[in-house]
């Protein structure tokens, strides 16, 4: 299993949108490098779910991958501002994984708090102009997000993930 940040702004889709939703398409990426780290995402990896764009930003809960990367169905799509001329579906450019809702935080662990611990010193996301919408974290940047927020994972269907410090 591996652990994961995914930004999205709260008036756009925030984590209660994603709860609401019960599963989603994680779509519309349209960087080479997050879309990478799309393509890496396994059914059953953690991500924290990161509200940027809001006063202030910072992890709002947790979301599980419920399926693996498959072609972004808005690269295709003539209505869509994620559209993409050059893909085809026999050659998509973009992909995107589903995730779900696992928990909520009980507290915003705002990117002042995540700068404020250590085993996130060297977290791309603290990196002045870091703009991927796709991280992937450590198993430690993972439990020190959750233990700042003071929230421990309910069981977790499977086996619970391995968290090293």
């Amino acid at each position: 299993m591996r652990f994961w940040l995914l930004k999205s702004e709260p008036e756009v889709f925030g984590y209660p949108d994603l709860e609401r939703a019960g599963r989603e398409p994680w779509n519309g990426v349209r960087n080479y490098q997050a879309r990478n780290f799309l393509r890496e995402m396994a059914a059953g990896d953690l991500c924290l779910f990161y509200h940027s764009g809001a006063k202030p930003p910072g992890v709002a809960g947790v979301a599980r991958v419920v399926r693996a990367a498959y072609p972004d169905n808005l690269q295709f799509d003539p209505q869509s501002p994620y559209l993409d001329p050059k893909a085809t579906p026999e050659a998509p450019r973009w992909s995107m994984v589903d995730v779900a809702p696992v928990q909520a935080l009980a507290r915003l662990v705002t990117l002042d708090d995540l700068r404020g611990l250590p085993a996130w010193a060297d977290s791309p996301l603290l990196a002045r102009g870091s703009r991927l919408s796709v991280l992937p974290v450590s198993p430690g940047q993972f439990e020190a997000a959750l233990q700042a927020a003071g929230t421990a994972l309910a069981h977790l269907p499977g086996p619970p993930p391995p968290l090293a410090l």
